[in-house]
């Protein structure tokens, strides 16, 4: 499996860095995994929602 680092990964999906650790290190990126201290997240790995937005609650 390829994996992609924090950085790649929040330049991919528009986010910041810090919000892409936030997302790893509260189990909402399926695959991604700590080695020493340094966040792999698999490439292919999907954006995670952001729960405070509420964007189909008019439906």
């Amino acid at each position: 499996m390829d994996y992609m680092t924090l950085k790649e990964a929040a330049e991919k999906w528009g986010v910041t860095p810090r919000s892409t650790n936030y997302y790893c290190a509260g189990g909402r990126i399926s695959g991604a995994v700590n080695m020493a201290g340094v966040w792999l997240i698999p490439k292919d790995a999907e954006k995670p929602t952001d729960r405070r937005r509420k964007e189909f609650q008019h439906e």
